[in-house]
């Protein structure tokens, strides 16, 4: 065991979860949900609204209200630096990351 292809394993894991991740992101545990389609940043590059599939454009404040309800699919919602911050769920899918999305 002394020559591990750390790379290698690494990978393989890689791989394996994200076949599984993929069935998570589109179970019935979302069932019920708007997904955010589209985001809007600031100069800063800052997330500061978002736009969902049925077109509802939601202020920063109002989607961390709804993620909180369980009305937003694929986010989370947790709390640093002393407020509530919106983050995509860690699914290993980056197409689906609030950063990866379009602008409107």
């Amino acid at each position: 065991m002394a020559n591990k292809d750390f790379n290698q394993i690494y990978n393989e894991y890689k791989e394996q979860g994200q076949g599984q991740a993929g069935l998570e992101a589109n179970s019935n545990s979302q069932a019920g949900k708007e997904q955010i389609v589209a985001v809007k940043k600031n100069d800063d590059g800052d997330l500061i609204a978002f736009k969902t599939e049925s077109g509802k454009e939601l202020d920063y404040i109002s989607a961390l209200s709804e993620a909180k309800a369980g009305k937003l699919a694929h986010v989370d919602v947790f709390h640093k630096y002393g407020r509530d911050i919106l983050r995509s769920e860690p699914d290993g899918i980056k197409e689906n990351n609030l950063d990866n999305l379009p602008h409107f």
